[in-house]
């Protein structure tokens, strides 16, 4: 997956050592004939099926951050509704030794216009799938699905 500029030039300064990074998930539904559908993609970098995600680049509203990567790797237009759930993720190291630790905001997106396809690169596949029949994923992917899919709950902001 391509690393921002802004990223790059902060690792020529820290090298390797964690770095904090605002991250954007949007969820994108639409209603279809037998229910409610969410858009996923497939990730070039490990299969993974997940929603849309990215990072907000600086000086960028995170919403704003959410449409950008759903046209920049769906080629969908949609528009957030509701921030769903905000978590600070666990630290992960990239196999080149890059440490880092996300905070994600998760949107819930209304799809407005535009069919899924992979679009830039960091994709393989990008489709919709039944909210009742979703593929297999990562446990805390299915948590922000769930979180859209429930609404804007503001325990979910509160420590545990």
């Amino acid at each position: 997956m391509p690393t921002p500029d802004f990223v790059l030039a902060l690792r020529e300064r820290i090298g390797t050592d964690l770095l904090w990074l605002p991250g954007v998930t949007a969820v994108i539904l639409r209603d279809a004939s037998d229910g409610q559908e969410v858009l996923l993609v497939k990730r070039a970098d490990n299969g993974a099926w997940t929603p849309v995600t990215g990072i907000i680049d600086p000086g960028e509203e995170p919403a704003g951050a959410g449409a950008r990567e759903a046209l920049e790797e769906a080629d969908v237009v949609a528009v957030p509704e509701a921030l769903v759930r905000v978590r600070a993720l666990e630290p992960i190291t990239y196999d080149n030794g890059d440490r880092s630790q996300y905070l994600d905001l998760t949107y819930r997106f209304r799809w407005v216009s535009g069919e899924p396809h992979p679009a830039d690169g960091e994709n393989t596949e990008a489709r919709w799938f039944p909210t009742t029949d979703l593929p297999d994923m990562s446990a805390e992917m299915a948590e922000r699905i769930g979180a859209a899919l429930r609404g804007d709950d503001r325990a979910d902001f509160l420590p545990a």
